[in-house]
């Protein structure tokens, strides 16, 4: 590593851009899975119109913008701007909207247009699927865009902060260079992004606002700089935030620095202190069976096989998964209920499962010990029954009050696969759907 020390720097500096890039919108289902295992996934983002008047009121310069639902209240909103021209912009909880295309042809999730044609975007865009590189294949729906008001900028940077394992707190990470991919800037120039870890028991310092400051490269007054410096990173401790993502920074001919786009994550477990925050998300941008799975506190994530997994233990269910991959099959979810799940949330848990129409069989593999194996078994009895279940169901059941509930599944008449260790339950699952 010391013999190639400036590539490694290199390296290192697009890691960690790529890191707030894929923090911010866009992580793979895998990570997430293995998010779940750690305990907690904190992926609470909300959209720029929402994170612009939480910047707002926190002292932060933003343009004026506003949000609009409908295709009227755009062409209203474009009204009260009262500018000849306007930007518009969809609102989704992914990156790379600009370069973005609609599934209805329109290219670009962002314009810069005349406000006579704000009804003719409004009405292509809202209601539509915006496809980016963040997003996935299938694209986030637009239900909202934001008009703003078009503002003279002389000068673009990239400006973030979020929680860095490595120097165990807050990171500011400033470029002189913004408004396009940071993470391919991080590869050509990275000399031009500073890093600056701060001590969260004391903030910033002055010298580290003030080695933001000249990071960025701002002409304007240096003060009024700082003062915007300060005001994200209280924003960002105030907030429990994880992320808080500028790109661009902009600094107008005045030389006063306005977050011209914002992004902001948080953590899930400071939903107690930020109920206001926390009551604005939106899960249209959510899978519904995880916003479901969370409703009755069960730990799922959607997967692209054909078997449905029920599980309790993270570390449990990610071996399940993987002896199902061994076995030649595909697992179509990742569910952890937990160890202290009732019946209620065993049939949600089932309902949530078979709400995927791709599951062709579901395995259920139970470790007892906190959670009862008659516990789990009265829940696939119900469930079996009342959702009258037309997959296999591949049952193994071990540790407390095991014998109990293997007793109650023989006697419920169900045509129930039993198996007897995980190894044998992931090969019969997968040979019930050959």
């Amino acid at each position: 590593v010391r013999e190639h020390h400036h590539h490694h720097k290199i390296t290192s500096i697009k890691a960690i851009i790529m890191l707030i890039s894929t923090f911010a919108r866009a992580v793979t289902r895998q990570t997430r899975v293995a998010a779940s295992a750690v305990g907690g996934i904190r992926n609470l983002n909300l959209h720029e119109y929402q994170s612009a008047q939480i910047m707002k009121e926190s002292g932060v310069n933003v343009p004026f913008g506003i949000a609009a639902h409908t295709v009227e209240d755009a062409v209203k909103a474009a009204a009260e701007i009262g500018d000849d021209q306007v930007v518009i912009k969809s609102q989704i909880l992914a990156g790379g909207r600009g370069l973005g295309k609609f599934t209805n042809g329109l290219q670009g999730g962002v314009h810069i247009i005349d406000t006579k044609d704000v009804k003719e975007y409004a009405e292509k865009m809202l209601g539509g699927t915006l496809v980016t590189k963040q997003s996935g294949a299938a694209g986030k729906p637009v239900n909202t865009v934001l008009l703003a008001k078009k503002m003279a900028l002389a000068k673009e940077f990239y400006f973030a902060i979020f929680m860095d394992r490595a120097s165990g707190g807050p990171l500011i990470i400033a470029c002189s260079e913004g408004g396009t991919s940071i993470e391919d800037l991080a590869e050509s120039s990275p000399e031009k992004i500073i890093k600056v870890p701060v001590n969260i028991t004391t903030g910033p310092t002055e010298e580290q606002i003030e080695t933001v400051v000249n990071g960025l490269g701002a002409s304007g007054d240096k003060e009024s700089a700082k003062d915007q410096i300060k005001a994200l990173y209280n924003l960002f401790v105030d907030n429990d935030c994880t992320m808080v993502e500028v790109n661009p920074l902009a600094e107008d001919t005045d030389g006063n620095l306005i977050a011209a786009d914002a992004k902001i994550g948080f953590d899930d477990n400071a939903e107690f202190r930020h109920k206001d925050i926390f009551d604005q998300r939106d899960h249209s941008q959510e899978d519904p069976r995880e916003v479901a799975a969370a409703k009755w506190d069960l730990n799922y994530i959607g997967l692209d096989g054909n078997i449905g997994c029920m599980v309790n233990g993270a570390g449990l269910a990610m071996s399940t998964m993987d002896i199902i991959s061994l076995n030649g099959g595909s697992p179509a979810n990742f569910l952890d209920v937990g160890g202290g799940a009732k019946v209620e949330q065993i049939k949600a848990a089932f309902e949530i499962i078979t709400s995927d129409p791709a599951v062709k069989a579901i395995l259920v593999n139970i470790f007892g010990g906190i959670m009862k194996c008659d516990i789990i078994a009265e829940g696939i009895i119900e469930a079996s029954r009342e959702l009258d279940l037309k997959v296999p169901v591949v049952v193994r059941l071990e540790g407390t009050n095991v014998e109990r509930g293997k007793k109650l599944l023989e006697e419920s008449g169900l045509d129930l696969i039993t198996a007897d260790d995980l190894d044998d339950a992931a090969t019969k699952a997968v040979a019930s759907i050959a």
